[in-house]
Protein backbone atom coordinates (compact mmCIF):
# COMPACT_ATOMS: atom_id res chain seq x y z
CA UNK A 1 0.00 0.00 0.00
CA UNK A 2 1.54 3.51 -1.09
CA UNK A 3 0.71 6.00 1.30
CA UNK A 4 0.02 9.38 -0.63
CA UNK A 5 1.68 12.63 0.67
CA UNK A 6 2.67 16.06 -0.47
CA UNK A 7 4.30 19.06 0.60
CA UNK A 8 2.62 20.79 3.02
CA UNK A 9 2.42 23.91 5.47
CA UNK A 10 2.48 23.10 9.07
CA UNK A 11 2.42 25.29 11.53
CA UNK A 12 6.11 25.77 12.58
CA UNK A 13 7.27 24.52 9.15
CA UNK A 14 6.95 21.88 6.79
CA UNK A 15 6.40 18.46 6.16
CA UNK A 16 7.54 15.98 3.10
CA UNK A 17 7.20 12.59 2.41
CA UNK A 18 9.73 10.38 1.70
CA UNK A 19 10.46 6.66 0.26
CA UNK A 20 13.79 5.23 0.91
CA UNK A 21 16.01 2.97 -0.62
CA UNK A 22 18.86 1.72 1.33
CA UNK A 23 22.01 0.63 0.33
CA UNK A 24 22.69 2.52 -2.22
CA UNK A 25 26.27 3.26 -2.83
CA UNK A 26 25.73 7.00 -1.90
CA UNK A 27 23.11 8.97 -0.27
CA UNK A 28 20.86 10.84 -3.40
CA UNK A 29 17.79 11.95 -3.72
CA UNK A 30 16.91 10.63 -7.08
CA UNK A 31 13.48 11.91 -8.17
CA UNK A 32 10.26 13.18 -7.15
CA UNK A 33 6.65 10.97 -7.40
CA UNK A 34 3.46 12.46 -8.79
CA UNK A 35 2.42 12.10 -5.28
CA UNK A 36 5.21 14.89 -4.15
CA UNK A 37 6.86 12.36 -2.51
CA UNK A 38 10.93 12.19 -2.35
CA UNK A 39 12.46 9.34 -3.59
CA UNK A 40 15.71 9.13 -1.53
CA UNK A 41 18.73 6.36 -1.93
CA UNK A 42 21.12 6.11 1.54
CA UNK A 43 24.22 4.33 1.99
CA UNK A 44 23.23 2.54 5.09
CA UNK A 45 22.68 -0.74 6.05
CA UNK A 46 18.22 -1.43 6.27
CA UNK A 47 18.15 -1.39 9.67
CA UNK A 48 15.10 0.83 10.30
CA UNK A 49 17.17 3.14 12.94
CA UNK A 50 20.20 3.11 10.89
CA UNK A 51 18.46 4.68 8.09
CA UNK A 52 16.36 6.58 9.77
CA UNK A 53 19.38 8.42 11.66
CA UNK A 54 20.95 8.92 8.12
CA UNK A 55 17.70 10.20 6.46
CA UNK A 56 17.39 13.02 8.91
CA UNK A 57 21.37 13.35 8.86
CA UNK A 58 21.22 13.77 4.83
CA UNK A 59 18.01 15.80 4.55
CA UNK A 60 19.59 18.39 7.27
CA UNK A 61 22.37 18.90 5.09
CA UNK A 62 20.51 19.33 1.93
CA UNK A 63 18.06 21.39 3.06
CA UNK A 64 20.74 23.38 5.44
CA UNK A 65 19.35 23.20 8.78
CA UNK A 66 20.45 21.69 12.12
CA UNK A 67 19.34 18.00 12.95
CA UNK A 68 17.21 18.86 15.52
CA UNK A 69 14.95 20.52 12.79
CA UNK A 70 14.41 17.43 11.33
CA UNK A 71 12.15 15.09 12.38
CA UNK A 72 10.33 11.89 11.07
CA UNK A 73 6.67 11.98 12.22
CA UNK A 74 5.42 9.16 10.85
CA UNK A 75 6.53 5.62 9.05
CA UNK A 76 9.67 5.48 11.06
CA UNK A 77 9.64 1.38 10.72
CA UNK A 78 8.71 1.40 7.07
CA UNK A 79 10.48 2.85 3.13
CA UNK A 80 7.43 5.28 3.61
CA UNK A 81 8.48 8.16 6.00
CA UNK A 82 6.93 11.62 6.75
CA UNK A 83 9.38 14.26 7.55
CA UNK A 84 8.93 17.50 9.53
CA UNK A 85 11.08 20.30 9.62
CA UNK A 86 10.88 22.74 11.80
CA UNK A 87 10.58 26.46 10.98
CA UNK A 88 11.38 26.21 7.06
CA UNK A 89 8.23 27.39 4.60
CA UNK A 90 7.29 24.45 2.24
CA UNK A 91 8.77 26.86 -0.78
CA UNK A 92 11.57 26.81 0.39
CA UNK A 93 11.96 22.73 1.18
CA UNK A 94 10.96 22.10 -2.02
CA UNK A 95 13.52 24.36 -3.89
CA UNK A 96 16.32 22.84 -1.45
CA UNK A 97 15.01 19.47 -2.78
CA UNK A 98 14.81 20.26 -5.88
CA UNK A 99 18.17 21.83 -6.39
CA UNK A 100 19.48 18.47 -4.57
CA UNK A 101 17.93 16.07 -7.24
CA UNK A 102 20.72 13.66 -9.61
Amino acid sequence: MTRKYDFHDGQRGSALAVRVTPRASRNQIVDMLNDGTIKVHLASEPSDDETNLELVNFLAEVLGVPKSRVEIVAGESGRDKLVSILDMDVETAHQRVLAHMD
